[in-house]
C-alpha cells in the first residue's frame, strides 16, 4: 500500500480563492464542505501565498465563543489594515457559534459603509445546512467556494493510491496516513469523522427529536448504499415508531452534512421525483466499508460487496458533484427495468450503467430509458464499456459536456 502524501498537492479550488483575494473587496469567500477533506489546508495553502496581513482565527477551540468573540477577532484584523493595502481575516468553524450570520453581517455592513479592505474567509462544516441560512441572512454579501470529498484523481495524485485502494478507504485525505493500519483505520473514521459529523453538524445545529433513529438511518444508508428503499421498508428496518417524514428529513440532514443522501426517481416532473422512493448513496466509500467492518481482503472476495462499492464509488462520484452545484443526480426504474444514475445539466441527459463484471452493451433499462426521455448520451461503466478508473478520474463535466 502507499500512504505517502504529497504535501505540495493544491485542489483546483485554492486557485480559485487565491483569484479572488487579489480582487478588490466584493464580496465574503465561504468555503463551505463536510469535515476532513481539507478546507484549513487549502486556506493556509492560499494564505501563505498573500503579501497581506492575515488574522486566523478558529471557533473549534477550547472555550465559550459568541458573536462577542467574532466582534473581537475582526477589530484586531482592522487594526492590521494600518499603512498596509488591506488584510484577510479567516474564521474556521464559525457555524458553533451562536448567532454568528447577523454579527458577520453587521460588522461587514460596517466595512462597507467605512469603506474598509478587510477580506473576509469563513469556513463551515456541514455545506448545505449552513449555505440555506447565509442565502436568508447574508444575501448578497457572499460566495462560496464548495469543497466536496476527495476524488479518486486526487487521492491518486497525493497519495499515490490504487483503484482499489480508493474503492475501499475513499476520499479521506486526513486518514490515508493510516492505511497500513487497518483496525487504526477503521477508528479513526468511525470516531473522528462520523461520530464528529453527526453529533456537532447535524445534532448540534438542527432539531432532531429522534437522535438515536438518524444514527440508526445513517448506519442503514451505509449498509444498503445503491438500493432503493421506500421509506416505509425503512422503518420496518429500524423497528421505530417513527414517520416517513420524519426519515425524509433526517436523510436531508446527513445529505445536508456531506455523508450520505437520498437520489430521487428521475420522473421529469419535479414533484413526482420528490415523492418517489430514495435510492440511498454514500458520498464517501470509506463510509461503506466502516459500516461493514470488513477488511480490504473480505471485501474483495464479496464479489456482491465489492460490486456495491463499485456502483457506489460511481454514485458518490457523480453526488459530490450534484452538491458543488455542477448537476443533479438521480435514478430511473419502471418495473424491472432501471438505470442506476441519471445525470441532469440543464436540459441535458446522461443515463449511466454500472457493471463491476462483464456486461453487453446494450442494457434493457437503458433501453427503455432512452426511448422514453431520449438522452443526450449513454454510459456504460465497468464491463465492456468505459473503465472505471478513466470515468472516475475524469470530472463529472468530461461526461455530460455537449
Amino acid at each position: 500500500m502507499m500512504s505517502k502524501s504529497n504535501m505540495h498537492f493544491q485542489r483546483p479550488q485554492a486557485a480559485t480563492l487565491t483569484a479572488r483575494l487579489a480582487e478588490p473587496r466584493r464580496f465574503m469567500q465561504v468555503v463551505a464542505g463536510p469535515r476532513q477533506v481539507g478546507k484549513t489546508t487549502l486556506v493556509q495553502q492560499v494564505i501563505e501565498t498573500l503579501s497581506l496581513p492575515v488574522r486566523h482565527a478558529s471557533a473549534d477551540e477550547p472555550g465559550l465563543r459568541g458573536p462577542d468573540w467574532i466582534a473581537q477577532q475582526w477589530e484586531a484584523a482592522r487594526l492590521a489594515i494600518e499603512g498596509k493595502n488591506g488584510a484577510v481575516l479567516v474564521i474556521d468553524e464559525i457555524q458553533k457559534i451562536p448567532q454568528w450570520s447577523e454579527t458577520v453581517k453587521r460588522l461587514w455592513d460596517e466595512d462597507s459603509r467605512n469603506k474598509h479592505p478587510l477580506h473576509v474567509v469563513l469556513l463551515v462544516s456541514a455545506p448545505l445546512l449552513i449555505t440555506q441560512g447565509l442565502s436568508e441572512s447574508l444575501a448578497g454579501r457572499f460566495e462560496v467556494i464548495p469543497l466536496s470529498h476527495w476524488s479518486y484523481a486526487e487521492m491518486q495524485t497525493a497519495f499515490g493510491w490504487s483503484l482499489e485502494e480508493f474503492l475501499f478507504y475513499g476520499g479521506y485525505p486526513g486518514a490515508a496516513p493510516l492505511i497500513d493500519e487497518p483496525a487504526r483505520w477503521m477508528r479513526y473514521v468511525a470516531d473522528s469523522l462520523i461520530e464528529t459529523s453527526i453529533s456537532r453538524d447535524v445534532l448540534l445545529l438542527t432539531r432532531v427529536d429522534k437522535p438515536a433513529l438518524l444514527r440508526r438511518l445513517f448506519d442503514l444508508a451505509c449498509r444498503y448504499s445503491g438500493q432503493i428503499l421506500s421509506y416505509t421498508k425503512m422503518l420496518g428496518q429500524l423497528h421505530d415508531a417513527g414517520n416517513t417524514t420524519t426519515l425524509a428529513h433526517y436523510l436531508e440532514l446527513l445529505a445536508g452534512a456531506g455523508m450520505v443522501c437520498g437520489l430521487p426517481k428521475f420522473a421529469g416532473d419535479v414533484a413526482r421525483s420528490r415523492a418517489s422512493s430514495p435510492k440511498l448513496q454514500v458520498l464517501n466509500t470509506a463510509l461503506m466499508t466502516v459500516a461493514a467492518g470488513v477488511t480490504m481482503d473480505e471485501a474483495r472476495k464479496d464479489r456482491t460487496f465489492w460490486g456495491r462499492l463499485v456502483e457506489s464509488a460511481v454514485g458518490a462520484h457523480v453526488a459530490n458533484a450534484a452538491l458543488r452545484g455542477e448537476c443533479r443526480l438521480y435514478y430511473w426504474r419502471e418495473r424491472s427495468r432501471e438505470v442506476d444514475f441519471v445525470v441532469q445539466v440543464g436540459r441535458r441527459l446522461v443515463a449511466i450503467e454500472v457493471k463491476s463484471g462483464p456486461a453487453s452493451r446494450v442494457h434493457a433499462g437503458t433501453a427503455a430509458f432512452v426511448e422514453a426521455f431520449k438522452p443526450q448520451r449513454t454510459l456504460l461503466v465497468g464491463g465492456d464499456g468505459i473503465a472505471l478508473q478513466d470515468f472516475l478520474t475524469q470530472p463529472v463535466s468530461h461526461w455530460t459536456q455537449p
